[in-house]
């Protein structure tokens, strides 16, 4: 294989620059990288100092109105990406699409630099099994606030993919391309803006803008915030708020994490009763990824969308005694349905349930 003539120091090295590029290069099994040590690892952190050193290219590229709102716009529509698919649908199907719309979903969630969506929702699965255990990937129980946010990632113990634990999504080779090559379309998604900006800049010069500019403020600065926001659920979601529900891990409710991840932040709603597409259970709890899914499934995009269960509104079931207002009539819908399976490549249906 390439590079066996090397080091074995700096083969690893070596290999792990080739994974940046090719996720599924010479990767360890499962059973391998859990018998390694979690420890930051420098060479996998070349990435993310290269993401946050992007942002000081503000101060050669300067501010414009248009930049910082095409930051913001890019923020939303991405964390919703993360929320709405990442997380709700790939990580545990808490509603139905076609195939085309899914590779649609997996090609949006790309370009939030946060790998693939198969990746994702492994990790994000083996951490409701193992949630604030010593197995966890990322808890700050056991391995400390720093590690949960961002070390975790920077360990190649915690870099493979267990297509095993996807097998429903591993079954799609469109989904398995942009898993295996995930730097592929953040990378295009950097030239789009770059050449956006070039041209507004030639066709509008009154908006004071330049490629280099939309690349720091629409990707490098975007992307930064949207990954310590999103990564602030692993990390403060565990630690800081209230908990309605006793689970066996450290999840808690927030409202301020609910705004910026929009609606990620009624996390221990989430660890509770983790098959719902909506984590806000009542009105006041804010969901904007849920809005945005009930729209999606107006337009005959999504359906089957998983409602909130009864039983996650009985005051029993709450750690505090509750004064909260009784779910509206459409919310009393039953237990959640199963997953179904996926309709073939460019099938769209009506919906047919209401969350």
């Amino acid at each position: 294989m390439p590079a066996t003539f090397l080091p074995r120091f700096l083969r690893s090295s070596v290999v792990s620059v080739i994974q940046w590029f090719d996720s599924d290069y010479e990767v360890e099994t499962i059973a391998e990288a859990e018998k390694r040590e979690d420890k930051v690892e420098w060479v996998r952190t070349i990435p993310f100092c290269v993401l946050h050193l992007g942002c000081l290219g503000v101060l050669w590229t300067g501010i414009s109105w248009l930049a910082v709102g095409l930051a913001f716009f890019l923020y939303v529509i991405r964390m919703f990406a993360v929320t709405g698919f990442y997380h709700r649908y790939f990580s545990h199907r808490t509603f139905t699409t076609s195939r085309f719309m899914q590779f649609i979903f997996g090609l949006w969630g790309a370009t939030c630099v946060q790998r693939g969506a198969l990746w994702w929702a492994y990790t994000h699965r083996h951490h409701h099994q193992h949630s604030d255990d010593e197995k966890d990937k990322h808890s700050p129980r056991q391995h400390g606030f720093l590690w949960a946010h961002i070390g975790w990632i920077t360990s190649s113990k915690n870099f493979p993919t267990d297509y095993r634990r996807v097998k429903d999504l591993a079954r799609y080779p469109e989904l398995v391309f942009l898993n295996r090559f995930d730097v592929l379309i953040p990378v295009l998604f950097a030239i789009a803006l770059y050449v956006a900006g070039n041209w507004l800049n030639a066709a509008f010069p009154v908006l004071h803008t330049s490629g280099w500019q939309l690349v720091v403020w629409g990707f490098f600065i975007s992307t930064t915030v949207l990954f310590h926001c999103t990564a602030f659920i692993n990390s403060l979601a565990h630690v800081f708020g209230k908990r309605r529900y006793e689970t066996d891990d450290d999840s808690r409710n927030s409202f301020l994490l609910a705004i910026i991840t929009l609606g990620e932040g009624w996390h221990n709603n989430h660890h509770r009763h983790m098959g719902t597409v909506r984590q806000g259970f009542y009105w006041w709890e804010i969901d904007v990824t849920y809005y945005g899914l009930k729209v999606l499934s107006w337009l005959g995009l999504i359906w089957d969308l998983r409602p909130v269960p009864i039983a996650a509104y009985d005051p029993s079931t709450h750690l505090q005694a509750s004064k909260l207002s009784a779910p509206r009539v459409s919310d009393q819908t039953g237990s959640v349905p199963p997953v179904h399976q996926q309709k073939p490549l460019g099938g769209l249906r009506p919906p047919v349930s209401r969350a």
